[in-house]
């Protein structure tokens, strides 16, 4: 039987058809040609067709006037037109590398951090923007220039009044002012936060004037000034206060400065917080005489100042009458005693698992717990059994309680100057307001006699019995717990279980 080739033929049925041998265009939403003026262009009379061999003259010169209308134009955009994208496509293409080193625009910095993200295709591959945020990352690590900017920052924050300023602006001054010297070392930094509420700008536009730095603190943001008194600064709350004799602070007649004296640049202090009393307003103490023309400088006056330590101090009160009234021993105590109690009162922290008085010793103060807890322990002697099955007595520590919020702990320990009759063991952060045992000496007879009576010695009620039922079910507790963990461990070994390997790692 003979072999008969057959010659390959297609289906033009779709749907029997799986591959296409063609690909049709795809046809976009907006039409790109007016159809109906194609057609008008092509039934011109004189143009070439099958019984016209020749175009005419003027049939040409009617279609080339005409033919630019077949193309669809554009829809208009609604609204007024935008210029931006093509002002910035200009800009980038006209400026130079020089130019967007020196000043990058704000766009062009936005455009070269979104393509760095972006596909190869949006990517730039112009030098100059890489080329600014490399002076850019370089620059910002200099001490110099961050000190510069920041005094730029404080003197662009300062010129609006202490009431346009948000809270963010105030923010940014108390951090820009935490990384001077002055502010860093003599001003708390929850007064400092105050202050900066109330800082001013100062500014003096002539040369040789005289400042009078005993009216408040000044800080050089711009210019210079001399010292005409020395000290120039007054350093009654600095660390190194004995290198300062207190007497040349209040002398009178002020003391002159030194006409070599180095003249006190941006960045540098002047003045005092602290009001001097019999001082005037204008005396020499403290006082500087500018040397360049427009100087500017940061104020704080000491008005301000005390204001803000008095509100200060009004508060930590207050918050320490709340301490104390919290507790319910103290509920409906007269309001006289609790006066006296909250003006001996400290504040002082602890971290976990700090102890902060031990069984048997004097307690080193009164504790009123704002927040945090604390455990209480009492000593217990148990019969201990040794791996080589001896059996001894050891002394271990049980857990009695807690103390939390709005407690208080060791109040007859002190004020009987007796040991304590049990630890007290920190179990979080621990916030204490506490009273020291020479505090108690501010007290009078009738606020010792109403803590005598309002309180009782910590964990006396609890006998050796109770001590020991309680050890035995924290034991008994530890064991089971114990004897859980082995079960679960035998099991995954029995098995071949290998936690985080295989399956196991799901």
């Amino acid at each position: 039987m003979a072999l008969v080739k057959r010659e390959k033929t297609y289906s033009w049925d779709v749907t029997s058809s799986k591959n296409t041998r063609f690909k049709l265009p795809e046809i976009k939403d907006t039409p790109t040609i007016n159809y109906e003026k194609l057609a008008w262009l092509c039934s011109i009379e004189g143009l070439k067709n099958n019984e016209n061999p020749m175009t005419s003259p003027e049939a040409h010169e009617v279609f080339m006037k005409n033919y630019k209308n077949i193309f669809v134009k554009p829809q208009k955009r609604i609204g007024l037109p935008v210029h931006s994208e093509k002002r910035e496509e200009l800009k980038h293409s006209l400026a130079t590398l020089s130019t967007k080193a020196v000043g990058p625009s704000q766009k062009a910095e936005t455009h070269v951090a979104s393509s760095k993200g972006g596909s190869a295709k949006n990517r730039s591959h112009n030098i100059g923007d890489y080329l600014t945020q490399y002076h850019t990352a370089r620059t910002s690590e200099d001490p110099s220039v961050i000190r510069a900017n920041n005094i730029k920052t404080l003197r662009r924050l300062l010129r609006k009044l202490p009431f346009e300023r948000s809270l963010f602006d105030n923010d940014r001054i108390f951090s820009i002012l935490k990384n001077f010297p002055f502010f860093a070392q003599c001003v708390p930094a929850n007064v400092l936060k105050e202050l900066c509420v109330i800082a001013q700008i100062e500014i003096w536009n002539e040369v040789d004037f005289t400042v009078f730095g005993i009216n408040g603190l000044f800080m050089v943001l711009k210019g210079a000034v001399c010292p005409q008194s020395s000290p120039y600064l007054n350093y009654s709350n600095m660390a190194n206060v004995d290198q300062v004799s207190p007497t040349s602070l209040y002398r009178s007649p002020t003391p002159e400065g030194d006409e070599s004296a180095e003249n006190l640049e941006v960045g540098e202090c002047f003045g005092t917080l602290q009001k001097i009393e019999g001082r005037e307003p204008t005396s020499g103490l403290f006082c500087v005489k500018t040397v360049e023309p427009v100087c500017e400088f940061l104020k704080i006056s000491t008005s301000d100042y005390k204001k803000v330590i008095e509100q200060i101090e009004q508060n930590e009160h207050t918050e320490k009458l709340n301490l104390v009234l919290s507790g319910e021993q103290y509920a409906r105590w007269p309001r006289q005693p609790i006066m006296q109690v909250a003006n001996v009162i400290e504040w002082i922290e602890y971290p976990p698992n700090t102890v902060v008085a031990s069984e048997g010793y004097k307690a080193p103060f009164i504790g009123f717990i704002k927040s945090g807890e604390c455990h209480v322990l009492r000593q217990l002697e148990v019969m201990h059994t040794l791996r080589n099955g001896k059996r001894v007595r050891k002394t271990k520590q049980v857990v009695m309680g807690k103390l939390g919020m709005s407690d208080s702990f060791a109040e007859i320990s002190v004020l009987m100057d007796e040991p304590i009759s049990c630890s007290i063991v920190t179990a979080t952060s621990l916030q204490l307001g506490i009273i020291k045992p020479e505090k108690i000496k501010e007290l009078d007879e009738v606020t010792i006699q109403l803590f005598k009576q309002s309180n009782t010695k910590s964990c006396a009620n609890s006998t050796k019995e109770d001590i020991q039922e309680e050890y035995l079910q924290q034991e008994l507790k530890r064991e089971w717990n114990e004897f859980k963990h082995n079960v679960v461990i035998d099991v995954i070994n029995q098995r071949g279980i290998r936690p985080g390997y295989g399956k196991w790692s799901k």
